[in-house]
């Protein structure tokens, strides 16, 4: 029992501990955070990047296809409208699948390169960026914001602050009416509300995005991605050593601290110090308030305003940037990022193989859908000439935006009489019922059950022959 298991100290050992001083208390997470505005190729790409899905956000709404609204998710109708395609609950497995695709194509893109969709796509972090560049305008930049808080009421701090509120309010409506009219046409839906004559549930949704995206975008912001979105918890298990994070390069930045920019960066190490100045600028533009030289923080968006900032301050100091960038952990610790890896192709595969069944059920999806409900008042009945007869409802969906004019058949039984319309057209997007009566002689029955088939047929403009073909049962005895 002399032989001893070794023991390893994981102590966790940050960087950089906080000093205990105003500025770690000014940077703490529990505290508001004034973000500080910053310039750099990164931002500029975040910009307009959030500028091409904020503007789809707006225009889809307002496009018109074949007369009506392009992209029109109309819940009381039960069916969303996309363009030239048409959706019912029975296609629920179209959405089903759009949602799995979606899924992996996340996870793939956070092994790859971490929450870029935070950083650069979310919206969240779109609209938070929309109101912090509105305080910026409305109330200067963040030490101005900062000696404005502290200032006492007047009438320039108030009149700032109701500007401010004023314009988060409009950006909040445009936005909650914006979304409302995916739901409900839009250009009756904006009509309606500033005339107020829109209706109780529509004006209460429009009030509740709207205070929805003001309480979030101007108030919670970054307390939204730490504490609420679940996001931020699990994609920790989706990171790897060879995972794209924004990272500290330690080895080249440490021993931190001022310096003047006379000394040559060759002559750094000689002086016992490292690239990083320690000017706080990568803390003072995070939008979520972290220090990253701390090392990779669930906080991290990923969106590289801390790049930025960085490269800039090199840019000054005649150093090399970089000493905040985009690499992964084996990277930083001296061996190179593996891009294919079991865990990405994986997920690749998954988000392939769901793509190609989304794309199949769109191909193979039909325009036409039947439905053939018997009566239940009688299982058969016999007429007056001695024939048995069997009565249907036939429900044809048009799934398709156009009027079409739709055949009806029957095969299975012989010498039957079809009592009914059999020729009926269906607007686009419509529900046609007709009630339809089958008769035949008793002696063409040799069983208490025959299965039978309804026909329902239409050629489209395009020339395209679109048939369904159902079984039912007819009933003897």
């Amino acid at each position: 029992m002399s032989e001893r298991i070794p023991v390893k100290d994981v102590t966790p050992v940050k960087v950089h501990q906080p000093d205990g001083s105003d500025q770690s208390i000014r940077y703490s997470s529990s505290n508001r955070i004034y973000v500080r505005s910053v310039s750099g190729p990164l931002e500029s790409f975040r910009r307009y990047f959030g500028f091409i899905f904020l503007g789809l956000f707006a225009v889809l709404p307002w496009l018109s296809y074949n007369g009506q609204q392009a992209v029109l998710f109309d819940l009381n109708e039960q069916r969303f409208n996309l363009f030239a395609l048409t959706l019912w609950p029975q296609d629920l497995t179209l959405l089903a699948y759009i949602f799995i695709v979606a899924a992996f194509a996340l996870f793939f893109v956070t092994t790859f390169a971490g929450r870029v969709w935070c950083g650069f796509m979310c919206p969240q972090t779109t609209w938070t960026y929309i109101f912090v560049w509105i305080e910026q305008k409305t109330e200067g930049s963040r030490h101005q914001r900062m000696a404005l808080d502290q200032r006492s009421l007047d009438a320039d701090k108030f009149f700032r602050k109701a500007l401010k509120h004023v314009a988060w309010v409009v950006v909040a409506l445009l936005t909650a009416l914006t979304f409302v009219g995916y739901f409900t046409p839009i250009s009756a839906l904006f009509v309606n509300f500033f005339t107020f004559s829109s209706g109780f549930w529509t004006t209460t949704w429009v009030i509740f995005f709207a205070a929805c995206t003001y309480g979030n975008a101007g108030w919670m912001r970054e307390i939204m991605c730490t504490h609420i979105c679940p996001y931020a918890r699990f994609q920790s298990v989706m990171f790897d050593k060879d995972t794209l994070t924004v990272a500290y390069d330690v080895n080249r930045g440490e021993r931190r601290g001022p310096r003047p920019r006379k000394i040559p960066h060759s002559e750094l190490a000689d002086k016992g110090l490292g690239d990083c100045i320690d000017c706080n600028l990568c803390v003072q533009v995070c939008p979520t308030g972290i220090d990253i030289r701390n090392g990779l923080q669930y906080e991290c968006i990923n969106c590289g305003a801390c790049i930025d900032a960085c490269n800039g301050v090199m840019e000054k100091m005649n150093y090399p940037k970089g000493l905040i960038r985009f690499s992964s952990e084996a990277q930083m610790q001296g061996g190179e990022t593996k891009i294919l890896r079991p865990k990405l192709i994986g997920y690749a595969f998954v988000m392939v193989v769901m793509l190609g069944i989304l794309i199949a059920n769109f191909l193979l999806r039909s325009a036409l859908e039947v439905d053939i409900i018997r009566d239940r008042n009688s299982l058969y009945r016999e007429t007056n000439d001695g024939l048995i007869e069997n009565v249907y409802t036939l429900k044809i969906l048009n799934k398709s935006q156009q009027r079409q004019q739709y055949e009806i058949a029957v095969d299975g039984l012989p010498d039957y009489r079809f009592i009914g319309e059999q020729t009926v057209t269906v607007n686009g997007g419509e529900i046609f019922s007709i009630p339809v009566s089958i008769a035949t002689d008793a002696y063409n029955l040799t069983d208490p059950v025959t299965e039978i088939h309804f026909h329902v047929s239409t050629q489209t403009a395009d020339g395209e022959l679109i048939s369904v073909r159902e079984p039912t049962n007819f009933l003897y005895r």
